[in-house]
């Protein structure tokens, strides 16, 4: 299988606490990753590595590397701009711009001097139809985006970001906070998406990482407990820890 990241003893830490500790994991291209494990793992810590948001925090230190596209992210000279670009992020709580819904997805693809407005209304098409989210609001595009339900916002978010052409997409607990028809739809969504698209979900709800995600990984207290095909560790989880987080003993 292609490997699209590769993260080689990688180790973050804040001040004295050591967040994520020698991580080893290989992330395929077109499959669902799941990154499992409860609250303090570093979970959102890896997220933000990938997309270098974490360059923001302070009072951070990093050893090892991440590869992606055979680039060293962490120790190359990389334009941290440009790699977001190819790396689109859609976090828990959803954030609509407070524009109409139309102008929440052409606003990217505005910014990156797309003009012809038949062009803008293809990509606001083809997003919103990747998202699930297109038999819903195609009478609605003018509709101000702050009056869309949870689940719409968040399906919007993720519309907006399929408009920007990324290659890996990142999903931190996207579904947190919505209802079971809203992340069904996300979920069929993300099923459909990584046939184009390389994506990392990170959530706490081991049934969700059990449904749709191809590879699981089970962090704990920053170390990588576990590894492998989701059938394989949900099934025959080779560590008592991981057993005892997806049977429900902790988390």
């Amino acid at each position: 299988m292609d490997i699209k990241i590769k993260v080689e003893k990688l180790s973050i830490s804040f001040g004295k606490n050591k967040v994520l500790k020698e991580i080893d994991v290989d992330v395929y291209r077109h499959m669902v990753t799941g990154f499992m494990g409860p609250a303090g793992s570093g979970k959102s810590t890896l997220i933000s590595i990938l997309n270098r948001m974490i360059e923001f925090e302070d009072n951070v230190s990093i050893e090892g590397k991440v590869i992606i596209n055979g680039i060293d992210i962490i120790n190359g000279d990389i334009d941290s701009v440009k790699l977001r670009r190819q790396i689109g992020t859609v976090f828990a709580v959803p954030t609509p711009l407070p524009r109409s819904v139309y102008e929440n997805i052409a606003y990217g693809p505005k910014l990156k001097g797309i003009r012809d407005k038949e062009e803008i209304y293809a990509i606001v098409k083809e997003s919103l139809k990747k998202a699930f989210l297109w038999d819903e609001m195609k009478e609605r595009l003018e509709t101000s985006a702050l009056k869309l339900s949870g689940g719409q916002q968040q399906r919007l978010c993720l519309a907006r970001t399929l408009a920007l052409k990324p290659e890996i997409i990142l999903l931190d607990e996207p579904c947190s906070g919505l209802d079971p028809i809203s992340t069904a739809k996300i979920e069929d969504a993300l099923s459909e998406l990584k046939k184009e698209y390389t994506i990392i979900l990170v959530s706490n709800n081991t049934k969700q990482i059990a449904r749709i995600t191809d590879y699981s990984a089970f962090f704990y207290l920053g170390d990588l407990v576990e590894y492998g095909p989701t059938e394989r560790v949900f099934t025959y989880p080779s560590e008592k820890k991981t057993e005892d987080y997806i049977s429900g003993k902790f988390g």
